[in-house]
């Protein structure tokens, strides 16, 4: 069975654009990944920790039949080997790949929960979801593109590309 689902990409170390843009290359090439879109790229103030450099983000739209947890594996597969290394919690990285959304599922494992639990605060996801799919319905009742506009008054975000 093949999955619609949405990747929230992140980088703030070092060449962020090429990280991006590897990490893009990496799923597309997994056998039970297709990619299909990808939004433009976001600059973002860093969340939580703020002493750091701006992230560029985007979000990827993905087809795929692996599970939610064999798709979390490939993530975490492409971040290590992209250098991420995990020391400080909402701290500096050279990549962040968070499933999203992974179809009409809602998923609550210690090491998964899916939606994404803190995807509407953040307007590096909102912003670049809503150029994806602006009428996508969440559970809050509110479509993606109304509650990016709503996030994106109040935290700095700026097309780049």
């Amino acid at each position: 069975m093949v999955t619609l689902c949405y990747i929230g990409l992140g980088s703030n170390m070092g060449d962020r654009q090429g990280y991006i843009r590897t990490a893009l290359q990496r799923l597309d090439q997994q056998p039970e990944i297709k990619l299909l879109r990808v939004a433009s790229l976001y600059e973002t103030a860093p969340w939580g920790n703020t002493n750091q450099q701006w992230f560029l983000n985007t979000v990827a739209e993905l087809d795929t039949t692996l599970s939610p947890q064999e798709l979390l594996q490939v993530l975490l597969a492409i971040e290590s080997e992209l250098g991420r290394v995990r020391v400080e919690h909402w701290g500096p990285r050279t990549i962040d790949l968070d499933l999203l959304l992974y179809g009409q599922e809602e998923i609550n494992l210690p090491q998964l929960v899916v939606p994404h639990p803190r995807m509407t605060e953040r307007a590096f996801v909102l912003v670049p979801l809503a150029e994806l799919c602006p009428d996508m319905v969440l559970r809050e009742g509110q479509s993606v593109q109304s509650l990016a506009r709503q996030v994106a008054l109040d935290q700095e975000i700026r097309r780049i590309k």
